[in-house]
């Protein structure tokens, strides 16, 4: 990659790997709509100007139905999931238990007549994966309740599905568009929900800090970033940042806010991680690049943040 293309993949890898310590923060301060809200709100209100000045958004209108499904499952439901568990769970563990996303990917492509092959080294990547993800949901690394890391293990599965709509029902629309919009109509949904549970008082700054970081950092300037690193370098090379992100979630997560790493959760990760890249690995065989480079874009698109993910799909 160009030089650019290096700063881009580093920054990329940061800001989509601190979500978890700042959702960990703003939870202690205002309840999960709120802080869904406040991100997707703030989010929208930062990139719909730039959709319409790009005049991204009237191309949308003929997949309105797809769009918002597609929002559905990558930003309303996980978001809310992840923002709740994490008011139990620590940000370290959230990190690695959205870290089998790439796995999941595979699955769900296959399951749902995904044209990619099966190969050998992908179902062994499989086995381990999911093998690291029993570990750490049955490990003593835990230290959070069953529905707490259900919540978690549904939001992977919402960032699993998400991408597969993107790429299969949403590839020809522009992306940055397509995120402005899906953070817009989420925030029409969520703002009955936060009316319900505001805070009676004004939260603290660490937490209204977090709460902007959120939004426009990880979400506003992380897109126009992550869009910016797809076009220098490439989808596959840009969402090599799947590998990268959980563990900036478990380093932030040790460093900032105290938390433990386990010497289950460490060989969680490793098994996880390593299973995430072999089965997302390309078939060696010429014959199956085109099915290789489809399931790889869509495992990419999947994890690369928590909304990872109105990312471009398959349309970059």
């Amino acid at each position: 990659m160009s030089r650019r293309g290096w700063w881009l993949f580093a920054a990329m890898s940061l800001i989509w790997g601190i979500p978890y310590l700042l959702i960990k923060v703003a939870d202690g301060g205002v309840a999960p709509p709120v802080l869904v809200l406040a991100r997707v709100t703030i989010g929208a209100a930062i990139l719909i100007p730039v959709a319409i000045r790009r005049r991204e958004l009237a191309p949308l209108l003929p997949y309105w139905r797809w769009l918002l499904l597609f929002a559905l499952v990558e930003i309303i439901t996980p978001w809310l999931l992840l923002s709740e568990a994490e008011t139990r769970l620590s940000s370290s563990l959230s990190g690695l238990l959205i870290a089998s996303v790439p796995i999941l990917v595979a699955v769900f492509g296959r399951l749902t007549g995904g044209q990619d092959r099966l190969t050998p080294v992908r179902w062994t990547g499989l086995l381990v994966g999911l093998g690291g993800v029993a570990l750490l949901v049955a490990g003593s690394g835990t230290h959070g309740d069953g529905g707490s890391i259900a919540e978690v293990l549904g939001v992977a599965v919402c960032y699993s599905i998400g991408p597969l709509i993107a790429a299969r029902k949403l590839s020809e629309l522009p992306s940055l568009g397509m995120t402005a919009a899906c953070l817009a109509f989420a925030a029409v949904v969520y703002a009955p929900l936060a009316a319900v549970t505001w805070p009676t008082a004004v939260p603290a700054a660490k937490v209204l800090a977090s709460l902007a970081g959120l939004a426009v950092i990880c979400t506003a300037l992380a897109f126009v970033l992550f869009f910016a690193l797809i076009s220098e370098a490439g989808p596959a090379r840009a969402a090599v940042i799947t590998y990268v992100n959980p563990a900036v979630a478990v380093v932030l997560g040790i460093l900032v806010l105290g938390e433990r790493l386990t010497t289950t959760m460490a060989i969680a990760f490793v098994l996880i991680l390593g299973g995430s890249v072999l089965a997302t690995r390309a078939a060696a065989r010429p014959t199956d690049a085109d099915a290789d480079a489809g399931i790889e874009s869509e495992v990419h698109t999947a994890v690369a943040g928590h909304y990872q993910s109105a990312r471009p799909g398959g349309a970059d």
